[in-house]
């Protein structure tokens, strides 16, 4: 698919502009901001992260629409009911959203992962097996078929050169990340060309944004994996950072010869400055990215809360759904650290 040229300026202090209101949306928009009210206050989710063990967390949601049925404490129950709430989140939001295409355009979230899934198997040669999401719009019976009968024309065209230029990287060094890398690259500038498409300022700027969050871990991982086991993909660093940001390549690329104490400053005149310096700091102290993964989805929630300002608009309604997904990874996440008897402070570090 053609690339998607974007001017790597940074012309707003700390969030990008999300346009106006769009009347169409009033009686949506009204219905979110009453949804709203009702998902899961910030106290509740430190107080699962503060409870003894699993079972005390679980009975913090039995209030909520989380409640695991008939008290139950088996976690095969908690998936379930957490699928439930986000199957029930995206029905919503596709009946909310009056322009069809934005829906086609968030249900490729989940085309892209059963590709980056299917073409891991299929490389690696392990059994393809049934675990492909029904969320996308392609059918996971459909990928079953192409990648059992390596039929691509199935497919729709973007996703079929994905797959021709995922199998080429690959087989570069049979490097099972440069999949991965290659997937992202054309999912970015898909997400791109679709906003310009819809003419939607939010959705350029949420996607930029999400480009630049995923190029500032990418280059704290490889510098962090360099200093602790030396280079690992030489001559290859400029083709792992997506395209389509805000933040420049060349500044990216310096980032990776610089120390932690250093790549803060680096990123000084961005709206990043701070997520980098406490994730960097953490990362010095503690060898772990939890509090840069922290930094990185409180960035991207404050730009959420910047719709709180359109009375009526998709706007609204695509921050609900993403905000409303990420507080449903946010329940898993902790219910999963509690089952696995993780330590109270790593969990703490992660979600506050």
């Amino acid at each position: 698919m053609a690339e998607v040229a974007e001017e790597s300026i940074i012309d707003f202090y700390t969030y990008p502009p999300i346009s106006g209101d769009d009347w169409r949306y009033a009686f949506e928009t009204a219905q979110v901001r009453a949804l709203e009210t009702q998902m899961l206050p910030a106290v509740t989710l430190l107080d699962m992260a503060n409870a003894e063990n699993f079972d005390q967390a679980a009975d913090l949601l039995t209030a909520s629409e989380y409640a695991l049925p008939h008290g139950s404490k088996n976690f095969a129950d908690v998936e379930n009911v957490l699928r439930l709430r986000r199957s029930a989140v995206r029905e919503l939001f596709e009946g909310l959203m009056i322009d069809k295409p934005i829906v086609e355009l968030f249900r490729t979230r989940d085309d892209f992962a059963n590709l980056r899934l299917a073409l891991r198997r299929t490389l690696t040669e392990k059994p393809l097996g049934t675990d492909y999401s029904s969320d996308g719009n392609v059918s996971p019976e459909i990928f079953e078929e192409v990648f059992e009968q390596e039929n691509y024309e199935l497919l729709p065209y973007y996703m079929q050169r994905a797959i021709e230029q995922a199998i080429l990287a690959y087989y570069q060094d049979k490097d099972i990340r440069r999949i991965d890398y290659t997937i992202d690259q054309f999912q970015a500038q898909y997400n791109l060309t679709a906003a310009r498409r819809l003419k939607s300022l939010f959705l350029l700027g949420l996607f930029r944004i999400q480009i630049d969050l995923t190029n500032i871990r990418t280059m704290l991982r490889l510098e962090f994996t360099e200093s602790q086991q030396g280079p690992r993909l030489a001559g290859t660093k400029r083709n792992v950072f997506l395209k389509g940001g805000y933040v420049e390549f060349e500044r990216l690329e310096h980032g990776l010869e610089l120390g932690y104490e250093s790549v803060g400053q680096l990123f000084f005149a961005t709206p990043y400055y701070q997520l980098i310096e406490t994730g960097t700091d953490y990362l010095a102290s503690d060898k772990s990215f939890l509090k840069l993964e922290r930094q990185c989805e409180d960035y991207l929630t404050g730009f959420l809360k910047t719709t709180m300002q359109i009375i009526a608009g998709p706007q609204p309604i695509i921050a609900y759904l993403l905000n409303k997904e990420n507080e449903i990874r946010t329940v898993r996440l902790i219910l999963t650290a509690k089952r696995n008897f993780l330590d109270t402070k790593l969990i703490l570090d992660r979600v506050s």
